[in-house]
């Protein structure tokens, strides 16, 4: 096996796991917290990969753009879930379904009326768009670096907000009993309404920084809830942690599947047929290990503690 190629595909696997937990942690704080299902989660990823587009183009500035759609991002969540979410709250699980379905379809359709049908390329700056070469044979672009960078300080800075803060204090009192943190004087309704902001912020977030990759498109943001609510399942619902460690393992199991499988196929099969079902199989290996979480440890690898 190539040891440059292995190391460029384990690179590309850190990276997709660092765009899956800036989604998941997100998604976990609303679920965890909330215990609200969000399908539309996606959907702000996908609209902050659309403003940071407008604003790349109005300021010539990638960064500047990035860090001027964050709050608008922020404030795109906060009047979703004031108007929207808010009231289903107090609903089951299949109401919030069936509500943030018709919310995808309304982001969607709002984002082909302002953006039009078309995606959007993303223009990256001179010292974004080279490449470095760490040793001989692995040469890995300079934005994948900064993403990675981005990905682990997000991580480290959501482990001291939730840890060491007063407001990570109250999201982890949240979590376990929202009732009591609400009988205890805490406005609850602002203390989600915070949480559903940060959410948006972070999923905005990874929008923003795949869009120069991939560009900004209509959907984007529902091919990825599907693999965040997978990351969740298999860190454990409300846990950081184990959205962190679940979304580098998904990242790491999907990047190498879809590079490696055919060649270890190929030792108990034909060529042919190591072709043919690789890719098959390497779709599915991340619902298989979600499967046997479910059966083995149903509450995550590292569920929250809770009383």
């Amino acid at each position: 096996m190539d040891v440059a190629l292995l190391f460029i595909q384990m690179f590309n696997g850190l990276q997709l796991g660092l765009l899956l937990f800036l989604v998941a942690s997100g998604l976990t704080l609303v679920f965890g917290i909330l215990d609200f299902v969000n399908l539309a989660h996606g959907g702000l990823y996908m609209i902050g990969a659309f403003i940071c587009a407008s604003f790349t183009f109005l300021t010539g500035s990638f960064v500047w753009a990035v860090l001027l759609a964050l709050p608008v991002t922020a404030i795109v969540g906060i009047v979703i879930e004031r108007t929207v979410i808010r009231h289903l709250y107090a609903r089951d699980h299949l109401d919030h379904v069936l509500g943030t379905f018709g919310l995808i379809l309304v982001l969607d359709t709002s984002t082909h009326l302002i953006w039009g049908p078309a995606g959007v390329a993303v223009p990256l700056p001179a010292w974004m768009d080279g490449r470095l070469e760490l040793f001989d044979g692995v040469v890995v672009p300079t934005f994948r670096l900064l993403i990675i960078g981005t990905g682990l300080t997000i991580a480290a800075g959501l482990f001291w907000l939730v840890n060491y803060t007063r407001l990570g204090m109250l999201i982890r009192a949240g979590a376990s009993n929202r009732t009591m943190v609400s009988a205890l004087g805490i406005d609850i309704q602002t203390l989600f309404s915070l949480v559903f902001a940060l959410g948006a912020v972070l999923a905005g977030l990874a929008g923003m920084l795949i869009s120069p990759i991939t560009e900004a498109s209509i959907g984007m943001g529902n091919e990825i809830i599907i693999t965040a609510f997978v990351v969740i399942i298999i860190g454990g619902i409300g846990s950081m942690k184990g959205a962190f460690i679940a979304a580098i393992i998904i990242g790491l199991i999907d990047t190498m599947g879809r590079s490696f499988l055919d060649d270890l196929f190929k030792i108990v099969m034909s060529t042919e047929a190591a072709e043919t079902s690789a890719p098959a199989v390497s779709a599915m290996l991340i619902y298989i290990l979600m499967a046997l979480i479910l059966a083995l440890r149903p509450q995550g690898l590292f569920p929250p503690k809770v009383r």
